[in-house]
């Protein structure tokens, strides 16, 4: 009998396994057009909500978005600088891409190197394949067959996932807050030992067993944290609410609560 050809090429690729290197493949190379802004004095612009975008952040999302489109047309996309410029969509579809071109830009215009290209594939509010790329050390985490993995450019993958919870658990919190609420909110969460850091790495540190835990209480956009979250999933973590549920996509005006990310 002929073999039966899927018409439809998210569901096909997401079969084999090409659709996590796919799209690791987009995020390495918006990193790699990211990365001659990096420390360059490139121009910034301030959106209407005040936060920074610059011609990197800009361009980086025009690759994947036109990368997407050509491998797997016709899927929503919900994307920061899109949104920025268009307003968000009134409502999900049961499949979309959730896109972060350069998550941490406050920290790439001054310099840092926790700055993150995030791509994640949503179905019915669950991330099902993700990457997250970090231009500045040539690190990717993303999402594969098996689970979670990492690599540097160029290199094999690795599969990573998160550690048991040690005697002296480590917390990774928001670069924002300052010295005595850090240690409140580790304390709340176990942890005396806990660090500062720009965007979505955290989960990802998380994800490769390095830390233990990330509660975030100020809101954040979905794009910020879906990538994250399904590697973080994909290497045996989780990221609840407050009543202990999953955090889920596609809600009204793709915000964020208040959330918890952890390992073992």
């Amino acid at each position: 009998m002929p073999k039966t050809v899927t018409k439809d090429p998210v569901a096909r690729d997401l079969a084999t396994g090409a659709l996590h290197d796919a799209i690791a493949a987009i995020a390495e190379d918006a990193a790699r057009l990211i990365l001659p802004y990096w420390r360059s004095g490139a121009a910034v612009q301030v959106k209407s909500d005040d936060s920074p975008v610059t011609l990197a952040d800009q361009q980086a999302e025009a690759l994947i978005l036109s990368r997407l489109a050509a491998l797997y047309p016709g899927v929503q996309t919900v994307a920061e600088e899109q949104a920025a410029a268009d307003g968000v969509p009134d409502a999900a579809e049961g499949r979309f891409w959730l896109i972060d071109p350069l998550d941490g830009t406050k920290g790439f215009i001054a310099g840092k190197e926790s700055f993150t290209v995030n791509i994640a594939l949503i179905q019915d509010g669950v991330g099902v394949a993700a990457v997250v790329s970090a231009p500045a050390t040539e690190t990717t985490w993303s999402t594969g067959p098996d689970g979670a993995r990492k690599r540097r450019f160029g290199e094999p993958w690795r599969p990573i996932k998160v550690r048991d919870r040690p005697d002296r658990p480590a917390a990774l919190l928001s670069y924002t807050m300052t010295d005595d609420e850090a240690e409140r909110l580790s304390a709340r969460h176990g942890c005396k030992a806990w660090q500062g850091m720009d965007s979505s790495i955290k989960f990802c540190l998380i994800a490769e067993g390095s830390f233990d835990v990330y509660p975030r209480t100020g809101p954040t956009s979905e794009w910020d944290t879906a990538a994250g979250q399904t590697v973080l999933e994909a290497a045996g973590g989780r990221v609840v609410v407050d009543d202990g549920s999953p955090l889920m996509y596609g809600k009204p005006g793709f915000k964020n609560g208040a959330f918890v990310a952890m390992g073992g």
